[in-house]
């Protein structure tokens, strides 16, 4: 991973600037995502009608997957819950281990009028039965043109040879059905994972959690059987945008009695909104399975502790590409459409390029990691003020061979870069005349302030208090999505580099726009709200 670059900035410095007095307008308590999908090798799925929600109130015509019956097992278990509607966007995402033999049985219950669905499995040899011959692979035709619904079922099967995160989507008029939002994710967790995974630092995180009282949300402790792909946290994050006028199209002609005679104009093609997982900002802050959500049930806002390996699972779905912005460190890239990207003169190391952008080629998935740990921050991120009667004000820091305080899993500062322990603020706090003046919030070029300002500049929920002793506090700034009292993160946002991407309906802001949440060890981060 190359070093930490603190000062990343989005295309427009003004942009930032107006982004940060936007989210100063936004209520939205933090919620926290993960991969949640279901698990094999067998699925039932169907394709199905339904609206889905957007923040500017529109309800939209889509198609999308679902789950035909209750499917037996949710995953992550931690995560409680948990449903599966019978149309849903993203589709499920399926869930199999490496050397599994997949099968996956797909109903058609769009109207008669749209004609026949499929499911291709980009990246895995797959044999189909059933239904009709189509384009692409086999075809469910409409229920309401059969006798049975067995005998218009399609089964596709296939043996999950290699872990990673793919697309899934419909190889029927692609045009249209994907866009109409007929796709998904299959996740294929290695079959072992190597040992490393499970001791060193991995383990040490492992240890912290498990102090604090949290769950162990990941599907696996690698995403393949490479000692460089271990991860402590994970994140699954489908891009998607969408034409209302092609939705309002299929609509109007849904009701005819014609099967496959639907003829919507797929171009000009001009989105208005743009989602991850399915929902738009604010919406996809919300929790994982939020009632008022039936047909998105996934999330999209990650969160993390310093030091922690974060693995993004990243899938470009329907037309656009969309470069989308981690702040606050590259992401390392370990593998596109499950291949890992090895070196030529080392076969046994990784060489996947660290992105300032993961540019989401549609169809393309792939897998990265991130993590932030401080370092290069510049300032003692944890508050220390040695002549303060705060216990925690106090903690030591002793740095392991790679500068970090390692050596207390347990400890509120677990990974604190040393060199900074006990360092002002900052040297010259941004806005504040050359060589001094009173203290500011952090750079907006750094950090995210606003409403997600977590009232001081040091992590933890006491650090207003720990910064300063028992004689006074760092005045929080009461703001609602980063609580002093509760959270009191670093917030770094996750948007797309393409402008009118955050917006929603061309309202600023929405869209494609998330935040990541960085806090110390004794905030407990519980992705099942």
């Amino acid at each position: 991973m190359t070093p930490m670059n603190m000062n990343k900035r989005i295309s427009k410095t003004q942009l930032l600037l107006m982004l940060v007095a936007a989210l100063a307008l936004l209520s939205t308590q933090a919620a926290f995502a993960a991969s949640p999908g279901i698990t094999g090798p067998t699925f039932n799925l169907e394709a199905s009608p339904a609206y889905i929600s957007q923040p500017d109130g529109s309800f939209v015509y889509s198609w999308g997957y679902g789950c035909n019956g209750a499917p037996s097992d949710f995953a992550p278990a931690a995560i409680g819950g948990a449903t599966c509607s019978t149309m849903q966007i993203p589709g499920p995402t399926l869930i199999v281990t490496q050397g599994q033999t997949v099968t996956v049985h797909l109903i058609n219950r769009l109207p008669k009028a749209a004609g026949n669905t499929s499911i291709l499995f980009p990246g895995f040899n797959v044999t189909a039965s059933g239904g009709q011959v189509g384009l692409m692979t086999r075809e469910a035709p409409p229920l309401t043109t059969c006798p049975s619904a067995v005998a218009c079922t399609v089964t596709y099967t296939f043996t999950a040879t290699t872990p990673g995160t793919r697309a899934y989507y419909s190889g029927t008029q692609g045009d249209l059905q994907v866009e109409m939002g007929m796709y998904g994710a299959i996740i294929v967790l290695p079959s072992t994972v190597p040992a490393v995974c499970d001791s060193g630092v991995h383990a040490q995180n492992q240890t912290a959690q498990g102090f604090w009282g949290e769950s162990d949300f990941r599907l696996a402790h690698a995403a393949y059987n490479h000692p460089e792909a271990c991860y402590d946290r994970e994140y699954l994050f489908q891009f998607s945008e969408m034409d209302p006028r092609i939705h309002r199209e299929a609509e109007q002609q849904s009701t005819r009695a014609c099967t496959g005679c639907m003829n919507v104009a797929t171009e000009p093609y001009v989105p208005a909104y743009y989602m991850i997982n399915g929902r738009s900002m604010p919406d996809l802050m919300d929790a994982n399975y939020d009632l008022q959500y039936p047909h998105q049930p996934y999330n999209g806002d990650p969160h993390m502790h310093p030091g922690e390996l974060t693995l993004l699972r990243i899938i470009g779905q329907n037309r656009w590409q969309h470069p989308f912005h981690e702040h606050g460190n590259h992401v390392r890239v370990l593998a596109r459409d499950g291949n890992l990207i090895l070196s030529q003169s080392d076969p046994n190391s990784l060489a996947g390029p660290a992105l300032f952008t993961t540019t989401t080629t549609p169809g393309l998935a792939m897998d990265g990691i991130y993590y932030w740990t401080g370092r290069g921050l510049n300032w003692d991120a944890y508050g220390h003020n040695p002549g303060s009667n705060n216990p925690y004000a106090k903690l030591p820091c002793t740095p392991d061979e790679n500068g970090y305080n390692t050596g207390a899993p347990t400890a509120i500062n677990y990974f604190e870069w040393c060199q900074d322990h006990n360092k002002a603020l900052e040297t010259a706090p941004f806005g504040d005349v050359a060589g001094g003046g009173p203290t500011t919030l952090p750079d907006p070029n750094i950090l995210v302030n606003g409403s997600w300002y977590g009232g001081s500049p040091y992590l933890g929920p006491n650090a207003t208090v720990r910064s300063v002793g028992s004689t006074g506090t760092t005045p929080p700034s009461g703001t609602i999505g980063n609580s002093p009292s509760e959270e009191a993160g670093f917030a770094f946002m996750w948007h797309s580099h393409n402008e009118r991407e955050i917006t929603t309906n061309n309202i600023f802001p929405g869209g494609m726009m998330m935040m990541m949440l960085v806090d110390s060890r004794e905030f407990v981060i519980d992705e099942t709200r």
